[in-house]
């Protein structure tokens, strides 16, 4: 098994992935250091807490695009291929066999699931680069769980009152410029455990001396 692993900057640099907590950045790497040959990790949700992270982060990586999650409690890496170059005679095979026999690879390398990728975000380009692959399937995945503003408690509500719990402050979710705010970062392609994952993050920042 190959002993060092790689970090392609198309992946980590890109605004869907620095838009994600901190805590969740680190996740990707630590799995990352810790997956097989092929990607491959057999136990992320223990390395995640292992980590000081927690399964919140897990879902995030899941839902961004950037791992794919097997029912079986086994996780692949999806840009593993674009990260890591390892020469085929230094390869150890994965022991994950049935699950990587789910998973198909594009022509960019990165590996994909039949019921993962819809229609209307197939690449026009094969071409195209990372980040852009990467904001087609955040715009698609993570669309569902932005609360529609025509539902009975408003984003704005749902948000707010998790900060002001938080805080014990009394912020007001009328707020024009509150509104504002929310409305672009939902457009950004947040969503209200993204908002609550922010909060969480700034809470424990604000309780440290010198923050």
């Amino acid at each position: 098994m190959a002993q060092r692993r790689m970090f392609s900057k198309d992946i980590t640099t890109s605004d869907i992935f620095v838009d994600m907590p901190m805590s969740s950045q680190l996740l990707y790497f630590h799995l990352g250091m810790e997956a097989d040959d092929e990607g491959f990790i057999g136990n992320a949700k223990m390395l995640s807490r292992a980590y000081g992270s927690n399964n919140d982060d897990l879902t995030l990586l899941k839902a961004k695009g950037f791992i794919i999650m097997f029912d079986s409690g086994v996780s692949v890496v999806k840009d593993w291929n674009l990260n890591n170059r390892i020469r085929k005679d230094r390869i150890k095979e994965t022991i994950y066999r049935s699950e990587k026999s789910l998973l198909t690879v594009d022509s960019l390398g990165v590996y994909q699931i039949d019921n993962q990728m819809t229609t209307s975000c197939q690449p026009i380009d094969n071409q195209m680069s990372a980040q852009y692959r990467l904001g087609k399937v955040r715009l698609v995945e993570v669309s569902k769980d932005i609360v529609p503003q025509s539902e009975t408690v408003s984003p704005y509500k749902t948000i707010i009152d998790y900060l002001n719990d938080k805080t014990d402050k009394k912020f007001r979710a009328s707020a024009d410029k509150t509104k504002r705010f929310i409305d672009a970062r939902l457009k950004d392609g947040f969503t209200i455990d993204d908002f609550k994952k922010v909060i969480d993050n700034k809470c424990f920042e604000w309780m440290i001396p010198g923050k």
